[in-house]
């Protein structure tokens, strides 16, 4: 019967990192639109401050212009999207395939296998604090004097 509960908490203790993840992944896919948001709105408000009489020919297609500013760039931010999504998804898949991997811990220790380990615990060689940013250069000078 013991392994049955250890069976069963080790299950519960799964779900709840799964639910966990998909939390974090949520989370982050939140504030990363809202950032880009903001960033873009705040892009066109300074653009619309910096030259309203412009930024208002922008807005409406003209003859001298038959597609208007705001169009051009929404159809060139989709197609910069779906370019930089394709691209980067195949480039993912095909390492993921070339690696011959079947699941995420497996495709972790391979390429873990293949990079080389950085040491943990190695202590600083050389100075580490500065009182300032000249302090930081003299340092780097008198470095580069000593191993000439």
């Amino acid at each position: 019967m013991e392994n049955g509960k250890i069976n069963d908490v080790s299950d519960e203790s799964q779900e709840n990192d799964k639910k966990f993840k998909a939390k974090a992944a949520v989370f982050l896919a939140g504030v990363s639109g809202i950032s880009a948001a903001i960033g873009f709105g705040t892009t066109i408000a300074s653009a619309k401050k910096q030259d309203p009489k412009y930024f208002g020919k922008g807005m409406v297609p003209t003859r001298e212009l038959p597609e208007s500013g705001a169009s051009l760039a929404l159809r060139a931010l989709g197609w910069g999207t779906l370019y930089a999504f394709v691209g980067c998804g195949i480039l993912f898949y095909s390492i993921w395939k070339i690696s011959g991997a079947q699941n995420m811990e497996e495709f972790r220790y391979k390429v873990g296998s293949v990079l080389p380990r950085i040491p943990k615990n190695n202590p600083p060689i050389g100075r580490t604090e500065f009182s300032g940013l000249t302090d930081l250069l003299d340092y780097l000078q008198h470095q580069k004097g000593n191993k000439d």
